[in-house]
């Protein structure tokens, strides 16, 4: 199956999270906030830094839980980098 490539907007989505996941991890290693989550660190490597950045809903949902966020706080942060104009 061929993955249709992300837009631009995505893309600013997926950084967004992960400046967020990482801003709500503080000084908690990404080893400890990946296993309360139920994920590898690795996998939060790369949603952090963008490398993953359409991570799947249930993903999402239990870093949310791991780290205290709500799902609203993270649409309405991401919402805001997806309308925000492409840096030139």
């Amino acid at each position: 199956m061929v993955r249709t490539p992300l837009t631009p907007e995505e893309h600013r989505r997926g950084e967004q999270l992960g400046q967020l996941l990482r801003r709500a991890r503080g000084s908690r290693s990404m080893v400890e906030v990946a296993a309360a989550a139920g994920l590898s660190a690795e996998t939060l490597r790369k949603i952090e830094t963008g490398r993953v950045p359409t991570p799947a809903f249930f993903t999402v949902a239990a870093l949310a839980s791991a780290l205290g966020l709500s799902m609203d706080e993270i649409v309405r942060s991401c919402e805001s980098a997806a309308a925000a104009p492409a840096a030139a």
